[in-house]
Formats: C-alpha cells, sequence, structure tokens
C-alpha cells in the first residue's frame, strides 16, 4: 500500500474546499491536508477546524504560503485563473507537485512557461481535466477504442451550460469577466476540447468559431428592472433569471427544495441557512441584476474543427438550455454511438450504440452499472483525485486518465485558437501556425 500523501490547498472556493478537500474525508488512508491558504479568513477557519490543521499552517494568502517551507507532497492549486502559473511555478520550485485547476492560464506565454518549469523540476503537473475520469467517459473510451463503431468520421457536440449556471457562474459570478479571468471557451469548454479530443484519439489541425454575448446586456434590461433582484424590481416575477427565484425556488438546487450544496455555497461562507443567503442577496454579486453585471463573457458559442486524419466536429457551447448537460454524437464507418450526461439528473445520462451491418442495431449501455456514484462532474471529480493521489503514492502505475501537462496543453490551444477566431469574425486558425507563432496571445 502507497503511503498517506500530504497535501496543501492553496484556494478555498468551491473547487478547493467543497470538492478536493473532500477528498480527506473519502479517503483518509491515502490524503491528509497539511495546510491551506485563502484570503477569505472565515474560509480558512471553517477549513482549520473541519481539518485539524494546526494554526502555523494556516495562511492568509498562496503567496505566504509559498513563501514558507514545503508544506506538503502536493499542492493543489485552486485560485483565481490569472493566478494559477505564478503559484504553481513557485509551488514546483519548493519541490511540489500539483493537482492544478484548470484553466492553466489565459496567457499561452505563460502555459509553456510553466511546462518548461515542471521539467526542470521533475514534478507531476495534472491540469483538472475531470471528464476523462468519470465513468460514462471511460466507457465510451473503451467503446471507441475497441472499434465499435469503425472509425470516426465526424463528431457532433454540445455543452448545454444550463440558463442558470450561466447566469449564476458567467454573469453574476467568478467568471464573467475575461479581463479578470478568462473567456468561455478557455475556463468552460477546455473541458470539452480535452474530453473529445482525447475520446476520439484526433489531434485539430485548423479550426473556426463564432460567438457573442447575446443577451445579458444593459441595453437588454427590461423596463422597470432594477441594480438589484430584491430591490423593488417591478418585473421580478416575470424574469427567469431572478436571483431570489434561482437560489431560493428553483427545483433543483433552490434553498427551500432542500439543496444545500452547489451553488448555495458558494453564496456563502458558513452553511447556507435562509437568513444569510437573503444576507447574499441583498448585498452580494449573485443578487444582482443579470442585465447589469459586468460581464464580457460569450453566452453562446460555436467551434468547428478540422482534424489532421480528415474528420471534423463541430461544438456548441450555449448558456439557454433546461438542463446542464454534454451531449455528443460520434459517427464512424461502422456505426454511431450517442452519450449523453446530465449533471443534476444522473437517471438521464445515456449511451447508446447503433451499429449499421448486417442491420441497423441499437444497444443501450446501463448505466447504472458503471458506478454508484456520479455526483461531481459524474463521478470525475472525487475519481480523478483518487488515482492522481495513487500516482503520487506510487500505490498504483499511472493511469491511462491521468493527463500530464503536455496533453493539457492541446486543449488549451485549440481554446485559444477558437477565442482568436471568435475575435476576428470566424477567421479560420491554422493550428501549427498558431503554436508556432502566436506566442504572445494573451486574451483580453
Amino acid at each position: 500500500m502507497g503511503k498517506c500523501v500530504t497535501v496543501a490547498i492553496a484556494g478555498l472556493g468551491n473547487r478547493g474546499r467543497d470538492v478536493y478537500a473532500h477528498a480527506a474525508r473519502l479517503y483518509p488512508d491515502k490524503m491528509k491536508i497539511t495546510a491551506i491558504a485563502d484570503i477569505n479568513l472565515e474560509k480558512v477557519a471553517l477549513t482549520a477546524k473541519e481539518y485539524e490543521i494546526p494554526s502555523e499552517c494556516c495562511f492568509t494568502s498562496a503567496e505566504d504560503m509559498l513563501s514558507q517551507e514545503k508544506q506538503a507532497d502536493v499542492m493543489i492549486i485552486a485560485t483565481q485563473d490569472r493566478q494559477h502559473v505564478g503559484h504553481a511555478i513557485a509551488a514546483l520550485k519548493k519541490g511540489y507537485h500539483l493537482l492544478l485547476e484548470k484553466p492553466i492560464s489565459p496567457d499561452v506565454e505563460e502555459c509553456r512557461k510553466l511546462l518548461q518549469v515542471a521539467n526542470q523540476c521533475n514534478r507531476k503537473v495534472v491540469v483538472c481535466h475531470v471528464l476523462r475520469y468519470a465513468p460514462i467517459y471511460q466507457k465510451v473510451k473503451e467503446m471507441l477504442d475497441g472499434g465499435e463503431i469503425g472509425d470516426i468520421v465526424s463528431i457532433m457536440a454540445v455543452e448545454n451550460v444550463g440558463w442558470f449556471h450561466m447566469a449564476h457562474s458567467f454573469v453574476r459570478g467568478n467568471w464573467s469577466n475575461s479581463d479578470e479571468t478568462s473567456p468561455m471557451i478557455l475556463q468552460k469548454c477546455c473541458h470539452d476540447m480535452d474530453l473529445y479530443l482525447w475520446l476520439a484519439g484526433k489531434k485539430c489541425k485548423s479550426l473556426s468559431s463564432y460567438g457573442s454575448t447575446y443577451l445579458f446586456r444593459e441595453e437588454h434590461a427590461p423596463e422597470g428592472c432594477t441594480k438589484r433582484c430584491l430591490d423593488g424590481c417591478k418585473v421580478k416575477e416575470q424574469c427567469p433569471f431572478d436571483a431570489e427565484a434561482i437560489y431560493m425556488e428553483n427545483k433543483l438546487i433552490g434553498f427551500h427544495k432542500g439543496n444545500r450544496e452547489w451553488p448555495l455555497e458558494v453564496l456563502v461562507t458558513d452553511e447556507p441557512q435562509e437568513e444569510n443567503l437573503y444576507e447574499a442577496l441583498r448585498t452580494g454579486r449573485y443578487g444582482r441584476c443579470v442585465y447589469h453585471c459586468n460581464n464580457n463573457v460569450v453566452d453562446h458559442q460555436v467551434v468547428n474543427l478540422n482534424m489532421t486524419d480528415g474528420s471534423t466536429m463541430s461544438f456548441t457551447m450555449n448558456g439557454f438550455s433546461a438542463d446542464i448537460s454534454r451531449y455528443a454524437r460520434f459517427m464512424g464507418t461502422k456505426g454511431e454511438l450517442i452519450v449523453n450526461m446530465d449533471v443534476h439528473e444522473p437517471e438521464k445520462c445515456e449511451i447508446t450504440l447503433r451499429r449499421f451491418h448486417p442491420e441497423i442495431t441499437e444497444i443501450n449501455i446501463d448505466i447504472r452499472s458503471l458506478s454508484e456514484d456520479f455526483s461531481g462532474h459524474g463521478g470525475g471529480d472525487v475519481k480523478m483525485v483518487e488515482e492522481f493521489l495513487d500516482a503520487i503514492s506510487g500505490e498504483k502505475a499511472e493511469s491511462p486518465y491521468v493527463t500530464s501537462l503536455e496533453q493539457s496543453m492541446e486543449s488549451h490551444y485549440c481554446a485559444f485558437a477558437a477565442e482568436k477566431s471568435r475575435i476576428h469574425e470566424g477567421e479560420v486558425v491554422e493550428l501549427d501556425t498558431f503554436v508556432t507563432n502566436d506566442t504572445g496571445f494573451l486574451i483580453r
């Protein structure tokens, strides 16, 4: 049995505290949190109490923690997007292995610099492309690699972000403004760029993209709305994006419907209660009108990818869907494979195989047989942490699903190129040329 891996966590937001730190409870023999850092002192205090972390190992910033002697075997970096590489390079030079929240950086040159330092320091850096670890996609990978549909000729993929998730994370939330964080195609959809290229075993040759902020702009604010939803808005009852309706009454995530987890845990530091949630809606960013937020990320985008082998993929990100799901159709020379992963309703997940010969036959995979836990990106969150810990401890040989930093760079290059194409009215971007020449491309 491998040794218990000690872990320091920089950033105690939803991913750092609610997802990655929680793994220490699930795998107590594999992971022990020995140090934490965050600028939110309440979160530091609560996390320290929950995981019995001594005060001398609690820090008020990642920089503070990184100025000290090495605190653990591994550092989980879950700070904001534009802080990732600075924290990661400092951690590598201290001798940490890294579990790095995606995206790596909105700056191409920073991504390259991190890869260079990781190689120099001979440390493992795993970017959190968690969907590779979800049981449903591991089954799809097995089927595609097994030749169930022959050669893959075309892929049609859609990420349905979900109307309330769009409003929560990308209009009101931390990833609303690419000048401060990163654009949607990188922050959200680098998952998809990584996932589908990996599943199909493809490399992108060139791509083009279109997209915009269609709805969430001040000029679209209806007459009678206010800057905050609880400030006497006259169109509150008719607005689907009313903050009170979303966080308190929504059947999937509303407090009054029994939810106590995401996204409510993002609004408040302590456990969600009616009083502190309403206070957050009255004073915090999540109670703002969606038409009066400082957001500039797209709410819809399409990307067309031409692969090096002549196959193609169309990808759509859509912020106006009833569900939060990913749908893909892999069309091959011997059949097609359809996969649908619904985040909130696992019973709606499906894998359907349709073979062409000798006649069209349809096989539905029993999703329930793949796992008992589909929480957190379809079960990918906890599985990723477990396999990363096993790789660090030496308990198991490195899983084929554990992504190297080099592999993660491929998805980022596609996302960077797609954003460049979108900004330039859909011009075709050649990936080899982009990777070679666009060394200074910084998304703004």
